[in-house]
């Protein structure tokens, strides 16, 4: 092991509320860089501890690396130093993904990430392993957590198995942001090691779920959507008050499913227009809302009271 290594593992894990970012988009499909520091004091000032920049949140496969650039450089410096940010530099081409990592760190990004390849998928685990252990190469003075969401990336190696390998070869390695409901597995990826990674875990309507579980830090889309709410999960948990936390949770999952079952993925920005933060559409191929949804979105969330405990109020 490096000599730096146990200073690295002894970092604090990454705890409480991590909002995997939007970016925000004009109607002509630009960037709207003007609106990321409005979007950035929203989280800081709901009690979110950090930022997951240009994730699948934050739609990074639809975006050029010029543009994760400047929508990194956007981030960190709205956020500056109030939450601790992890900068996403997956891609399919290993030689992109480095040129993020480089750049995150020179940025002063807390830590980086990195999904799976998903175009020509590694077939095994220490395939995978390699193409990660470079790309976290390019900063290896930051912490790095690799990102397990086999439902988009169509990669089902199993993150024991990895974290096992990888936990031997990349020396940064300090955990997994695991976006599955597969609980017995997330409490497997925990044990590994002696428990030595930090697992964060990506699932917004099983916060609870994971807290059980042991999760100590969350990493989420609806968080944007409403921190307060979540905030409170977690305070009513850490309180022993299982019947608040559960009765919290159920108005998670009523949100997420108001927006599952009225655009999907491209209704998960929507809400954030009745706070004054419109963040435009998603990027093709997403599909665009259309004003019958939004309108059942907004009925739907009035009916719930949404606004009365999405935020601070």
């Amino acid at each position: 092991m490096p000599s730096d290594f146990h200073q690295l593992m002894n970092t604090a894990p990454l705890t409480g509320l991590v909002a995997a970012t939007f970016t925000p988009f004009t109607p002509e499909n630009t960037v709207n860089f003007d609106l990321i520091p409005r979007l950035t004091d929203h989280l800081a000032n709901n009690g979110v501890a950090g930022l997951y920049i240009c994730g699948s949140t934050g739609e990074a496969p639809s975006l050029s690396i010029d543009e994760r650039i400047a929508v990194t450089e956007a981030y960190l410096r709205a956020n500056d130093n109030r939450m601790r940010a992890v900068v996403h530099i997956g891609h399919t081409c290993l030689e992109d993904a480095c040129r993020l990592g480089s750049h995150a760190a020179s940025a002063g990004a807390d830590a980086i990430s990195a999904i799976s390849p998903y175009y020509f998928k590694p077939p095994d685990v220490a395939s995978l392993v390699g193409f990660l252990k470079v790309a976290a190469a390019s900063a290896p003075e930051l912490p790095f957590y690799y990102y397990h969401i086999p439902a988009l990336t169509g990669v089902a190696i199993n993150p024991v198995d990895f974290l096992r390998q990888a936990g031997e070869e990349i020396p940064n390695l300090r955990g997994i942001k695991f976006t599955d409901s597969d609980l017995s597995l997330l409490n497997a990826c925990q044990e590994v090691a002696d428990g030595r990674f930090d697992v964060l875990f990506g699932r917004d309507e099983m916060l609870l779920a994971g807290l059980a579980s042991g999760v100590l830090g969350a990493v989420g889309s609806t968080y944007n959507l409403a921190p307060a709410l979540y905030g409170k999960i977690l305070r009513a948990f850490a309180a022993g008050n299982l019947p608040e936390a559960r009765d919290l949770q159920r108005k998670s999952v009523r949100m997420i499913r108001a927006l599952i079952e009225n655009g999907g993925e491209a209704a998960i920005k929507y809400p954030l227009h009745r706070f004054g933060l419109d963040c435009g559409p998603r990027r093709l191929p997403m599909k665009q809302l259309n004003p019958a949804e939004k309108q059942r979105i907004d009925t739907l969330l009035d009916a719930m009271e949404f606004d009365s405990w999405a935020i601070e109020r």
